[in-house]
């Protein structure tokens, strides 16, 4: 896919990955569309549906969530989950409407199970019990990991996922409670 003549859009450009996605293709001369939270609250089904209409993106990397480490999983498992199912089922959900080309969705590490085998194999998936302290985030992720697969399944879209190791770096959230580090 020639990169530099697509619409794309990253959802999540100020985040730890993509900010750092956003910097790679900036310096490949590629100009990917970005809008701030202020502007697009992916929270909103509505606003975001109306926002894909009019900017009809070709390909959506989907970097953005809610974010933190144990404190803050432990303390806000209700923001977690809700916050992540609705940014990922409304991004997901308008690019499959606006018949977007390719969706990266970005998961994690932490959406395989607790005492997984080491090497992590994708197969180890839903195999036992997830760490409890992200457990909300983790079961969030999945949910979007699958909703992937199964547009992919009945509508045979492009829509995928990866799975980064833990990450930390330029953009993460540094909170002294909430952040990963």
């Amino acid at each position: 896919m020639d990169l530099k003549r697509k619409k794309i859009f990253i959802a999540g450009h100020k985040g730890l990955v993509g900010s750092s996605i956003l910097k790679e293709m900036k310096r490949k001369s590629i100009e990917p569309i970005t809008i701030e939270k202020q502007e697009l609250d992916l929270l909103d089904q509505y606003n975001v549906d109306k926002w894909f209409r009019v900017n009809k993106p070709e390909m959506v990397i989907l970097a953005a969530a809610r974010v933190g480490g144990i404190y803050a999983n432990n303390k806000y498992p209700v923001q977690f989950i809700l916050e992540n199912l609705k940014i990922q089922t409304n991004v997901i959900e308008a690019s499959f409407n606006c018949n977007v080309e390719k969706l990266l969705f970005l998961g994690s590490s932490c959406v395989y199970p607790k005492d997984s085998p080491q090497p992590i194999k994708e197969e180890y998936l839903l195999t036992s019990k997830l760490e409890q302290t992200n457990e909300a985030y983790a079961i969030a992720k999945i949910a979007g990991l699958k909703l992937c697969q199964a547009y992919k399944k009945q509508y045979n879209c492009n829509f995928f996922t990866v799975m980064p190791s833990n990450i930390y770096g330029p953009n993460d959230n540094f909170h002294p409670l909430n952040s990963h580090v």
